[in-house]
């Protein structure tokens, strides 16, 4: 069925395809990625809206091709040419699963391989089974503490991290990983998700938090019905394929697991590898969705409820790959180094390559072995309003600023005439009138110095007042802000009672030279 005119599918009317953080992401039917002349040929888009880029072999800064869909064709010679630049290519379905996810091939050892076959018999599995979860978990509790203020879950999820010490088997493991989990996920459950106002009527109710991560499709995360689970499917595949090249890379069989249960449907130790970094993809996501909200126009719904993600959108999703990869280096080369220690006859001491982060060569130049953080690239920002997209750190556009502006002063006012009118604001005035009646009753005119006139006051000091702040002014003479506002504009002359201290604020006296 085509897209409808109110779900564009792309983001802007450009023709021109370009890499943003080394991404390039195609979508749409009729894809095409061969070579012409040494260069590399990208064609997308859907209909008439079509997308092109030309990239030569020096200066395109490409660094991950990712595709979505399977309408078009991809040549052997462009293959070379991603290989030859070491440039990764990544295919997704368009429910977010990865279906391809290759880079450039190195040389592998087999007895590194071997090792990987025998960890379960070794017990090098549990070690590493343990750690990938501990890491998890610290992640989560982190999470969960700071960020969702939820110190209840936050310290079961710690209960379970204390409790792996204990596991003696990969069973035991996954159990304490899935209870955390539900922990966990039951902190995100009531999560508000914003939409502009101008969309809220074509959002559904459960679009409106986050919901749990089971989708009542499946029961499991898989075919999300709301947008932020959508999203994170969609990032979990963008972080999977990055694990799955991180494994090849090292010389690592992706797909012969450690903690993930060997199955035909997946690469066991690429999900094996995503665990520690899935919490800083979960933060992500709610750094977003808590700062600024959604556009309708980036999702849509199938016709059994399934939540997708539209492909302009998607692309921005992508952009965060290198930042997932950065993250995924340091945990696969430890995974490396734990298995290579457990072969059966080592017959010598040298480790495996960090080709990943580089961190033997780093050492060798005295610079620290990690590698650091890489921040996400900002998914955009939009008004609150109307949608339209903004600039990071405003909530609202140039148009709708003044009208929400205008609403919360007459929602402010309204509040505050509601406030001075309760019980308690008549009761505090009362009281205040009654203690300024009795000190007017109780001041005498033979207390006031016979310099301190009523022309003195208005020539010497009301024009210094200006000097004197209103909030000492008010606890001075005991009076209320508003009314000391009026007295040191002129607006008001306060009692006579009063100059003799004002005279003190501003530093009149009766020496002729200050008069």
């Amino acid at each position: 069925m085509a897209a409808t005119q109110n779900l564009p599918q792309l983001a802007q009317p450009s023709n021109f395809l370009t890499p943003h953080y080394g991404v390039v992401t195609l979508f749409g039917y009729g894809i095409t990625i061969h070579l012409d002349r040494g260069h590399l040929i990208l064609k997308d888009g859907i209909g008439a809206a079509r997308r092109e880029a030309r990239l030569p072999r020096v200066g395109h800064g490409l660094r991950r091709l990712v595709v979505i869909g399977a309408d078009g064709f991809v040549s052997l010679a462009a293959l070379r040419w991603l290989a030859d630049q070491g440039a990764s290519f990544a295919m997704l379905e368009r429910d977010g699963s990865v279906l391809i996810a290759t880079g450039p091939v190195r040389p592998s050892d087999a007895r590194l391989r071997r090792a990987q076959s025998l960890a379960h018999q070794s017990g090098v599995a549990v070690r590493i089974a343990r750690e990938l979860i501990y890491r998890k978990l610290v992640g989560q509790e982190r999470l969960v503490r700071e960020r969702l203020n939820d110190p209840s879950t936050a310290d079961r999820i710690l209960q379970f991290r204390v409790a792996l010490a204990e596991a003696e088997t990969v069973l035991s493991v996954r159990q304490l990983e899935s209870q955390a989990a539900q922990a966990y996920w039951s902190a995100w459950r009531n999560l508000p998700v914003l939409f502009p106002s101008a969309d809220l009527l074509r959002v559904p109710v459960h679009w409106r938090t986050f919901g749990t991560r089971k989708s009542p499709l499946t029961g499991s995360p898989r075919l999300a019905v709301n947008p932020p689970n959508a999203i994170l499917n969609y990032l979990y595949a963008i972080l999977e394929a990055e694990a799955r090249l991180a494994s090849s890379a090292l010389g690592l069989d992706p797909g012969i697991g450690v903690l993930h249960v060997d199955t035909d449907a997946r690469d066991s130790l690429a999900c094996d590898l995503m665990e520690p970094v899935r919490p800083q993809v979960d933060a992500h996501l709610l750094d977003w969705i808590t700062r600024a909200p959604l556009r309708r126009e980036w999702f849509f719904e199938k016709r059994d409820g399934n939540c997708r993600l539209m492909g302009s959108f998607a692309i921005r999703l992508s952009e965060t790959a290198p930042t997932w990869g950065r993250a995924v280096a340091p945990i696969a080369e430890w995974v490396c180094r734990t298995l290579w220690s457990k072969r059966s006859r080592p017959s010598s001491q040298f480790l495996p390559a960090t080709r990943l982060t580089e961190s033997h060569r780093r050492r060798a130049k005295d610079i620290s072995p990690s590698l650091p953080a890489k921040q996400a690239p900002r998914l955009p920002t939009v008004c609150r309003t109307c949608g339209a997209l903004i600039k990071p750190g405003q909530q609202y556009c140039a148009s709708c600023a003044p009208l929400v502006s205008k609403a919360e002063l007459v929602k402010g006012a309204h509040r505050g005439r509601v406030a001075s009118h309760s019980r308690e604001a008549q009761a505090r005035r009362a009281e205040t009138q009654r203690r300024h009646h009795a000190a007017r009753q109780g001041w005498q005119p033979s207390q006031q110095p016979p310099w301190l006139d009523e022309k003195t006051y208005r020539e010497k000091i009301q024009p210094r007042l200006a000097g004197v702040t209103v909030p000492a002014m008010s606890t001075a003479l005991g009076i209320s802000e508003p009314y000391g506002t009026e007295v040191r504009a002129g607006k008001r002359i306060p009692h006579p009672r009063h100059w003799l201290t004002l005279a003190r604020l501003v530093g009149v006296s009766a020496d002729a030279r200050d008069l």
